[in-house]
């Protein structure tokens, strides 16, 4: 039914703003919503304002929906607006969690009024993609504030239903405003719809048939989250891989576990069975340290530490980039039908520091420390190159880069690594005799320590200066301090709010 304002004395149009991200049919969703105006007996009109790209700024499309019969009566042929107003929108369309929290910020939602209809699922912005720490909002908060500003909320995840059905967002969307029963439309008009586009009917009526059923559960609300399962032990057939396991489960409380498995199982994959076992040596030093009951420094340790060991290096890239799991999920992302021929060209600039650095370490120290050769491979690296992986020659060509992984514990950034790395495990060690508190905020430290090129050489910038600071100012550090010192570092990327702080508690 319609909203009170649509049922009020002075008769108002039906106001419906859509707020999509680029290529998730917000202007085929508006166009239905027109369509089936107009066809059952109402003026229609609809506008849209781009945004400002796919991810900074979603397009809103904005509907009007009128009476004939009503206009008719009043004598002439109503005026519509061309945007929505603050304040004054009857329902709010979200393709993503973030633009729903968007449309709250502007005032096009509202307790009073407005019925907000929205996808659980996140598409993550740039600045949340780019920050240098977890720049992520937090989903449960924005969760929280939305539904607190709307009169009725329905949400659930859209993606996941668009992808089951083999459709687009847009029918879902267009679903679950029919089963929210806010317009005043039936279904049978809703499908006509659809099937009056002619284009993807038969996968458009299934998300639309089960986003309808969906919003008329319980509002559409998410199912209640399930208890964490217990955490279950590899079972490993491989014997020195079921050694390690086994060490974990004999040698770590419970609580660490968890980390403890997925560290072994990362570094096995990161280098071979003997580097997952030094990862365990380092752990079992950890353990023996002073903590609080919930182990939380082990944790924090064992999380930072199978990071860090898994340093990303020109290996590390190639064969992330060259592996069977990331093709199969580039093309379920861009659904490439059967027949259909996919080719994926990746953008890389290795510098000459980076080359050195895969290389065995003497080679490596020799072309760093060269005249001629160091000018020639810069000559040919300094534009960057596109490289097909798709192609054979492309992905043998990553598959000989990936393969130097076998030399990477002689390379001159291995040595580099582990240093900072044993170093960083004193410091942590020697902490937690006096103050466990401090020690865990150390640990989580290494989130300073990041990515590969430039990105990598900001981190260790970054995480060098407080390391400076931890040392100067010694056992008068307070872990809040430490906290904040490791905060304002992931704050920006050029450290203006790290040195601010620094100066803030006099330890620059």
């Amino acid at each position: 039914m319609p909203s009170e304002t649509m049922t009020s004395n002075k008769a108002q149009p039906i106001k419906i703003a859509i707020l999509a991200m680029g290529g998730e049919g917000g202007g085929v969703l508006a166009d239905w919503i027109v369509d089936m105006g107009e066809a059952n007996g109402y003026v229609a009109q609809t506008t849209s304002v781009p945004g400002v790209a796919q991810r900074t700024g979603a397009t809103i499309y904005y509907v009007e929906l009128y009476p004939v019969a009503q206009a008719d009566a009043d004598g002439g042929t109503p005026v519509l607006a061309l945007m929505p107003l603050p304040g004054d929108v009857d329902v709010v369309l979200a393709s993503e969690l973030m633009e729903a929290g968007r449309a709250v910020q502007r005032g096009l939602v509202t307790r009073e009024r407005t019925t907000l209809i929205a996808s659980t699922h996140r598409v993550f912005s740039i600045a949340e993609k780019s920050a240098m720490g977890d720049g992520r909002v937090d989903s449960d908060q924005l969760l929280a504030h939305t539904a607190n500003a709307a009169k009725r909320f329905i949400r659930f995840d859209m993606a996941q239903a668009a992808e089951a059905s083999g459709s687009v967002i847009s029918a879902v969307l267009f679903g679950a405003l029919a089963g929210s029963g806010v317009l005043p439309f039936s279904r049978t008009q809703f499908e006509a719809t659809i099937e009056r586009g002619g284009v993807g009917v038969k996968p458009s009526l299934k998300a639309f048939g089960a986003a309808f059923t969906r919003a008329q559960d319980a509002g559409g609300d998410e199912p209640a989250k399930e208890a964490p399962a217990a955490v279950q032990a590899p079972q490993p057939r491989h014997p020195a891989v079921r050694a390690l396991v086994e060490r974990v489960q004999r040698n770590f409380p419970l609580p660490a576990q968890d980390l403890l498995f997925e560290g072994v199982r990362r570094l096995i994959d990161y280098q071979d069975p003997a580097y997952a076992g030094l990862y365990l040596d380092r752990m079992a030093a950890v353990e023996a340290l002073p903590g609080s009951d919930d182990h939380r420094l082990l944790r924090e340790t064992a999380r930072h530490l199978a990071l860090w060991m898994s340093y990303e290096d020109t290996a590390r890239v190639a064969a992330l980039k060259t592996r069977a799991t990331r093709f199969e999920r580039v093309r379920g992302e861009a659904r490439v039908q059967p027949g259909q021929v996919l080719a994926i060209n990746e953008y890389m600039h290795p510098r000459l520091q980076e080359i050195c650095e895969t290389l065995p370490g003497g080679i490596g120290r020799w072309l760093m420390n060269s005249t001629l050769p160091k000018k020639i491979i810069e000559r040919f690296t300094q534009h960057g190159r596109v490289i097909q992986t798709s192609s054979l020659r492309g992905y043998l060509m990553l598959r000989a880069v990936a393969a130097c992984r076998r030399w990477r514990l002689s390379t001159m950034r291995y040595a580099e690594e582990n240093r900072r790395i044993e170093e960083w495990l004193q410091r942590i060690a020697a902490t937690a005799q006096r103050n466990p508190e401090l020690a865990v905020e150390l640990a989580q430290c290494q989130r300073l320590v990041k990515g590969y090129s430039d990105t990598h050489e900001r981190g260790i910038r970054n995480y060098d200066t407080v390391m400076r600071a931890f040392e100067r100012a010694g056992e008068r550090l307070a872990p809040a301090t430490l906290r904040e010192l490791r905060d304002a570092a992931l704050a920006d990327e050029h450290g203006h709010k790290l040195q601010a702080a620094l100066a803030q508690h006099a330890l620059a």
